[in-house]
């Protein structure tokens, strides 16, 4: 099974499991960074939980994901047109004020990672944000049908250093918000120059 197969077919359960965690002090950081009138993608968004959150906060808000399932459970929940589109296929250019990439470039594979965050700096308007966050370790791992790219504070660094264009605003550790979790996560915050 690929990863994708998983959250076409485990929609309503991915869906249940992650809708009412608390984001708020993930989305600080970020949005602290943004313009008060931000334009943001919302790369991989699943549920449309983060998407929703920031159109309710006034930004202008576009979103994408890869599974089919998520994306029309996201359009109803959101009222926005999500687009039915990989990470890989990013092209959008000088775009967006902050690129929201939670828990999603976890799935992308180790060795595309460079050419994704090259296309999310691409998309990204000077001065621009990007967030993301991958389970903290330094493998390579499938679990329950799903491949996972765990990253550290040192490939995080190997991966900055790939780019001339981009600063790290902050990087730090948290624990798995839902209840029967206590896995750790690195969350990282991108900003390209201006």
């Amino acid at each position: 099974m690929k990863t994708i197969d998983y959250y076409n077919n485990q929609a309503e359960q991915f869906i249940a499991a992650t809708l009412s965690v608390d984001m708020e002090d993930l989305y600080q950081p970020f949005l602290d960074n943004l313009p008060n009138n931000a334009h943001i993608l919302d790369l991989g968004c699943g549920s449309g939980r983060d998407t929703l959150a920031f159109k309710n906060k006034g930004y202008t808000v576009e979103a994408m994901d890869y599974s089919k399932a998520l994306v029309e459970q996201a359009i109803t929940f959101t009222g926005v047109q999500v687009r039915h589109e990989s990470f890989y296929e990013l092209s959008e250019v000088n775009q967006y004020d902050g690129v929201w990439a939670c828990a999603s470039l976890l799935h992308c594979d180790r060795n595309r990672l460079p050419d994704v965050l090259k296309r999310i700096l691409n998309a990204l308007r000077r001065g621009g944000v990007c967030y993301m966050s991958f389970k903290y370790g330094s493998t390579d791992r499938k679990k329950d049908g799903r491949s996972f790219t765990d990253l550290n504070e040192v490939q995080s660094k190997d991966l900055l250093e790939q780019f001339s264009n981009a600063e790290i605003l902050k990087q730090w550790v948290t624990v798995d918000r839902r209840p029967d979790r206590d896995e750790e996560w690195l969350n990282i915050l991108w900003k390209k120059y201006a």
